[in-house]
This record gives C-alpha cells, sequence and structure tokens, in this order.
C-alpha cells in the first residue's frame, strides 16, 4: 500500500484540532446528559415512565427532518462569515440555554406541566441543537484534503467527545447524593445549569477558533430566499438521492448502523446485570460500581483505542482498521459472559477494552471516510459540495437506529422475562438477559464486518480523486 507525506498546508493546526474536539465534546455531552436528567423525570418528579419515554422520542420526528434541511441549508449559505461557523455560533446559544430552561422544574407542578412544558422546550433545543450539531459534522469533513489527516483530525475529536461519557454516569450519581443536595429536585436545577453554561462554552470553541475553507471556488450553490423555496427543495431531495446511491456512502452508514445499534441495544443491560446478577438487586450494594464500569469504557477509548485505531488507520488503511478493530470489540462482548462475575467483581473490567475497539474506531473511521466520499461526490456530481448533507443523512441513520435500538432493547427484557415489580429476578431471566447481552452486540458486529469487506476507498484511490479535484477547480 502506498503512503503519501501529509503536505504541510494539510495540517490542521493543534488549537484548531482542540476547537473542533471542544465542539465535539458539546455535541456528545448534551445527549449524554439528557439521559441522566430523564431518569430523575420519573425518579424525582414522579412522571409515569411511558411519558418520558415519550419525552425522548417525539422530539426526535422533529430532528430527523431538520437535519437534512439544515445540511442544505449550511452548504448552500454565502456569508461573509463562512457557511458553517454562524450556525455553530447561533445553535450553541440556543441550545445552551434552552437546556438550562427546561430543567427549572418545580416539583409541586403537576406531572401534565412537566410533559408539556418540556416537550415543547424540547423542540426548541432539538432545533437549536440540529443548527449547531449540523455544520459542525461539515466543517470538520471540510477542515483538511488529506486522507490520513482526516483520521487524526476525527481521532483527536473523539478523544475530546468521550470526556462526555466519562462525566454523565457522575451527573447521575451526583444529583442523588444528599450531603450535597438536600433533594434531587434541586440537584437536577443546578447540576442542569452547570451542564448547559458548560455545553455553551464548549460548542463556541469552533466557531470562534477553526477556519473555514475560502468559499471563492465553491460554485453552484443554490439561493435560499423563500422565493425559490420549491427549487431548494427540489435540489435538497436531488443531493439526497445523489448521496443515497453512493454504494460506498451506504457501506459506511450500514456498519455504522449495525456496530451502533448493536451496542446501543444492550447498553443498559450491563447496568441490569451488574445490579441483579452480581448484586441480587441491591443498588446500595452496587453502589458506584456502574459508574466506574461506564468510566472505564470511555478512559479506554480516549487513551488506548483511539490511538491504536489511527495508528492502524495509517498503516493498513481505513477499512483494514475498521475490520480489525470490530474484530477485538466481539472478542470483549464474548468475554463478558465470564466477566460479570459475582464472585470476582472487579473482574468486570476485564472485557472493557477489548469492547471499546468497536465503538471507538466506528465514529473515528467513519468520518474519516465520509470526509474522503465528499470528494468522491464531488468528482461524480460536481459542485456545491455536500459536506453538510452528507453529514446530515450519516447522523439520520444514526438516530433512526437509536431510536429502533430502544424500541428492541425494551422487547428484548420483555421476551427475556423481565419483571419492574420484582426486587430480584429470577436466574432463567438473568441468564437469557446474558445470553442477549453477548449474542446481540457480536451478530451486528459480524454482519458489519461483511458489510465493510468491499469497501474500496483506499489511500491511492483517495489521493488520485483528490488531484483530479484539484485539476478541475484548483485547491480549495
Amino acid at each position: 500500500m502506498s503512503h503519501y507525506k501529509t503536505a504541510p498546508e494539510d495540517i490542521v493546526p493543534l488549537m484548531q484540532k482542540f476547537a473542533f474536539g471542544a465542539g465535539n465534546l458539546a455535541n456528545q455531552l448534551f445527549p449524554a446528559a439528557l439521559g441522566a436528567f430523564m431518569y430523575y423525570l420519573v425518579v424525582a418528579y414522579k412522571m409515569d415512565p411511558l411519558d418520558a419515554a415519550l419525552l425522548s422520542s417525539i422530539p426526535r420526528l422533529l430532528d430527523a427532518i431538520t437535519d437534512p434541511i439544515m445540511g442544505y441549508i449550511t452548504d448552500n449559505t454565502r456569508s461573509k462569515w463562512g457557511r458553517r461557523k454562524p450556525y455553530i455560533f447561533l445553535g450553541a446559544f440556543i441550545t445552551g440555554i434552552t437546556f438550562i430552561i427546561m430543567w427549572q422544574l418545580n416539583p409541586e407542578d403537576s406531572s401534565t406541566f412537566h410533559f408539556w412544558y418540556i416537550l415543547l422546550l424540547s423542540f426548541v433545543f432539538y432545533i437549536g441543537y440540529t443548527i449547531f450539531a449540523t455544520p459542525l459534522i461539515g466543517l470538520g469533513y471540510e477542515m483538511t484534503s488529506d486522507y490520513n489527516e482526516r483520521t487524526r483530525l476525527m481521532a483527536s475529536s473523539q478523544i475530546i467527545g468521550q470526556l462526555a461519557w466519562m462525566i454523565a454516569p457522575w451527573i447521575w450519581w451526583v444529583i442523588a447524593q444528599p450531603n450535597i443536595f438536600p433533594t434531587q429536585t434541586e440537584g437536577v436545577r443546578t447540576v442542569a445549569i452547570i451542564t448547559g453554561i458548560l455545553c455553551l462554552f464548549l460548542a463556541l470553541l469552533p466557531a470562534l477558533l477553526c477556519k473555514e475553507i475560502d468559499q471563492t471556488n465553491l460554485t453552484g450553490r443554490s439561493d435560499l430566499s423563500l422565493k425559490d423555496f420549491k427549487k431548494n427543495m427540489l435540489n435538497l431531495f436531488k443531493g439526497m438521492k445523489e448521496i443515497l446511491i453512493n454504494k460506498q456512502f451506504l457501506r459506511v452508514c450500514g456498519a455504522t448502523f449495525l456496530v451502533f445499534n448493536g451496542f446501543q441495544i444492550i447498553a443498559q443491560f450491563s447496568l441490569f446485570i451488574i445490579v441483579y446478577y452480581m448484586f441480587n438487586g441491591d443498588y446500595g450494594a452496587a453502589g458506584q460500581w456502574p459508574a466506574w464500569y461506564n468510566t472505564l469504557a470511555a478512559a479506554s477509548t480516549m487513551f488506548l483505542v483511539i490511538p491504536i485505531i489511527t495508528k492502524m488507520a495509517e498503516k493498513w488503511g481505513k477499512k483494514n482498521a475498521f475490520i480489525i478493530s470490530t474484530f477485538i470489540s466481539i472478542i470483549g462482548y464474548s468475554m463478558k459472559w465470564w466477566g460479570f462475575n459475582p464472585e470476582i467483581t472487579w473482574l468486570m473490567f476485564i472485557q472493557v477494552p477489548f469492547m471499546s475497539f468497536g465503538i471507538g474506531g466506528l465514529f473515528t473511521l467513519m468520518m474519516s471516510m465520509t470526509a474522503d466520499l465528499c470528494d468522491l461526490d464531488e468528482l461524480n456530481n460536481g459542485m456545491p459540495r455536500k459536506e453538510g448533507t452528507f453529514g446530515a443523512v450519516y447522523w439520520l441513520m444514526v438516530k433512526i437506529g437509536s431510536a429502533l435500538a430502544l424500541g428492541l432493547s425494551g422487547l428484548i427484557l420483555s421476551i427475556v422475562g423481565w419483571d419492574q415489580n420484582m426486587p430480584t429476578q429470577t436466574m432463567e431471566t438473568l441468564t437469557n438477559l446474558r445470553i442477549a447481552d453477548v449474542i446481540v452486540p457480536v451478530v451486528t458486529a459480524l454482519l458489519a464486518i461483511l458489510t465493510m469487506w468491499n469497501y474500496n476507498i483506499t489511500e491511492d484511490k483517495a489521493n488520485e480523486i483528490r488531484k483530479e479535484l484539484v485539476k478541475r477547480r484548483g485547491r480549495l
């Protein structure tokens, strides 16, 4: 395999890598924190679990609609500030401030009031989140044109972003501590303010510190005025069609769907297995073990997995790095059968670094591959470049899969015989749950490997595409 030295002008400066990573941290911390706060809607505010589930899913429908529209808007924007950064700046403020307001709940108000209050603010929150996140992803795709520097950029971004999954388990724990907050409801209100301000600050950094490509050579963009609404809608669907018939992009989306949702389906099972299998349903005895389990997973991804995968991708190519890392995760998932041992509690940590190769490799490599595919799309379909639309479609697939995963997770719990009204579960139920906890991610990981087997954008081909584009319209 040929290797190309990254040109100095294609290297993203360290400060810009940090700023983009900070934006990615905010992008991951918002949904990670929402999970903890939704938990306290049921526990602290006594909301019906079904209503809480609806609050998690209904706004996602709006999110699914607005993502591709925002991708099209940011791809076709003309402004002296760029086509990404103005939206990142605006979206950061909308999302951060709305998050704070959304969780200033009065425990004396009714559950019905809480439901409609959060539902309405969730619509505002997710609109702001789309305005922020979609251009942020597009910005990352275009910050460098180099095959390997794209992987290094996404790796540094994912390393910083993993902090969200180290922080989130402790949000759940801190709110519940009576020596910190007199009530859980006060904990929710206070921690929401801290979380919202932190995310707002992080989300602003890419808008303030990252540089966009020069728009001079970005021809072919549409006029976004309302008088051309019909034309814009036709162009939006035309662009999405061009993306969705790209076989290599469909492979990337399919593999992401499988790996991420295999992980998502069984994500909450570890908590149930730790508490009910290892500690016989005693949350007090389980203590901080679940939080430390998730923290170690994030730490392994940050400090071990992503650096190794980055080197693998540079040496053997992105596809081969994905296949190897996914196979290592299969080993980790299989080890869970022996790792969850009531007699040796700490043994649960043995499988964590191996499992982390799955998710750790996934977004580092797939986002880097998608940036390469933006070049392929320009080669085949011409201008305008569609980084924003590619990012929107990619994450739309992830979000649809997440919604499906939540439903399948509940279905599996029902099939194995889980009884939420019982303080303990039968050994048959726990055994079936542990089998599902291993089988589901192993099967989806194997299918993902098959999906990516014939992916054909190598380093050589990516550089050939880039040379042809530069010949056609000059360097961006």
